[in-house]
């Protein structure tokens, strides 16, 4: 199994350290800036040897490269944004497979935050990078994309199995949280986790990683079927990307 650890950057950003000492791969996912990942894997005794990034925005690719000109690696991205990735080397797209050593990730296009947003699923290590598309309790805002969209790109993202573990880039699980209570109030699922959220952030501890099982539970971006959701709303006879959009919309002014 490829180990996965955070490195908190900037304000509220995680870059992910993916490595297998066994096989003397490292890589880093949307590397943010760069002396905390250099903080990281000194502490570790690591050698970076990939990037990976989900998207163009500066709070990912800030650290590409610098890191680059220091370990020579390889920067792999969404081919269809490659004029956006500062330094990338290898443009993937939907349905492709990369290796990292031995460990496989498949890429889905999940656009909508921005047009190239991808993630990465590594399936045997039951694990997706999931950029701004897929937060704990929330989705990212859509910038470049719209409703049907990003619901499309979820929808991707929720056939992956339950026990995948998911790795997106910000803490922002308790707001997400916070505000997921206004529209479905009563879901029990999401008051157990928002209690277990509120003590771990007390602990200043990481949130993350979740996993798609929870998710379908408990992210109101996930679950535009919930009759609780649709009554908040008023929109109980509405599709599922309406229900969606409006809980969107609520959310960008929250």
């Amino acid at each position: 199994m490829l180990e996965i650890e955070p490195v908190p950057c900037l304000r509220d950003n995680y870059s992910w350290l993916a490595y297998d000492r066994d096989q003397g791969v490292c890589a880093i996912v949307d590397p943010a800036e760069t002396a905390p990942v250099r903080e990281a894997l000194k502490a570790r005794g690591l050698k970076l040897t990939h990037i990976l990034n989900t998207h163009h925005h500066p709070d990912h690719v800030g650290g590409n490269l610098a890191l680059k000109e220091e370990f020579g690696l390889t920067i792999v991205g969404p081919g269809k944004d490659a004029a956006r990735i500062p330094g990338m080397d290898i443009g993937v797209v939907e349905g492709d497979t990369y290796a990292v050593g031995g460990h496989i990730a498949k890429v889905f296009e999940v656009p909508a935050h921005t047009r190239g947003h991808i993630a990465f699923w590594f399936e045997a290590d039951s694990a997706v990078f999931t950029g701004d598309t897929l937060f704990a309790m929330g989705c990212g805002r859509l910038f470049e994309g719209d409703p049907p969209t990003m619901w499309s790109s979820l929808s991707k993202l929720m056939k992956l199995p339950d026990g995948t573990r998911v790795y997106c880039a910000h803490e922002y699980t308790e707001s997400n949280g916070r505000f997921a209570l206004t529209v479905e109030p009563h879901n029990a699922d999401l008051n157990l986790r928002m209690a277990d959220v509120k003590a771990t952030r007390a602990r200043g501890l990481p949130t993350l990683p979740s996993n798609i099982g929870l998710e379908k539970k408990t992210n109101p971006f996930l679950r535009p079927q919930s009759p609780e959701i649709r009554k908040v709303l008023g929109m109980e006879m509405a599709s599922d990307v309406e229900v969606f959009a409006e809980t969107r919309r609520r959310k960008d002014v929250f």
